[in-house]
C-alpha cells in the first residue's frame, strides 16, 4: 500500500455559541487513540436511505481502518451499494470521528501478515493469513475530527492523496 503522509491539522470551525477552537491537537495523539480503540462505531447507509450503525472490531494502520466480517452482515451489504462511511471511537467526551470511503482490498501476503500480527497484539487472536485472500474492508481517512477539551482543541485533520 502506498505510504500516506500525516494529515494537516487545523482548528475546527464552530458555531459562535460553542466557542473557539484555538489549540489544534497533535496528530500523534489522535492516531494513538485510533490504534488502541477496542471497537469502532461504523455508520453506513442502507439502500433505502436509512442510516445504520454497528460496533466493529478493526485495526487502524497506515491512516486507515481495516476490518472484516460476514458478507451477509447488514453493514457489509450496505457498503456494497454505498461505500461512504463515518466511523468513530467509543469515547463521547474525547471523540475521534473519521470520514472515508470503504473499498474491499486483497492485501499482499506481507501486508496480510502485518494485519494478522496487529490483530493478535490487539485482540489476542487473528484470522489465518489465507483468510485475507477473500478481501478485507479498507477505509482510508479523508477527514478526521477530534477533540479532548472542547472547544479549545477541536481539530479537523485533512489527508492528502497517498504518495509512492
Amino acid at each position: 500500500m502506498p505510504r500516506r503522509a500525516d494529515p494537516i491539522g487545523e482548528p475546527l470551525d464552530l458555531p459562535v455559541e460553542y466557542g473557539t477552537a484555538s489549540e489544534p491537537l497533535p496528530w500523534l495523539n489522535v492516531v494513538s487513540r485510533l490504534e488502541t480503540a477496542p471497537r469502532y462505531w461504523l455508520c453506513t447507509v442502507r439502500p433505502d436511505g436509512r442510516p445504520h450503525a454497528v460496533p466493529v472490531d478493526g485495526l487502524w494502520m497506515d491512516g486507515a481502518l481495516w476490518f472484516g466480517g460476514s458478507a451477509t452482515a447488514v453493514h457489509q451489504l450496505n457498503l456494497s451499494s454505498n461505500p461512504q462511511v463515518v466511523l468513530h471511537i467509543e469515547d463521547g467526551s474525547a471523540p475521534v470521528i473519521v470520514e472515508g470511503v470503504a473499498t474491499t482490498v486483497v492485501p499482499k501476503r506481507a501486508h496480510a501478515l502485518a494485519l494478522a500480527e496487529l490483530s493478535r497484539k490487539k485482540y489476542g487472536y487473528a484470522p489465518p493469513v489465507e483468510a485475507y485472500a477473500d478481501g478485507v474492508w479498507h477505509v482510508p481517512a479523508l477527514r478526521v475530527l477530534a477533540w479532548s477539551d472542547f472547544p479549545k482543541d477541536a481539530t479537523r485533520f485533512v489527508f492528502q492523496p497517498p504518495t509512492g
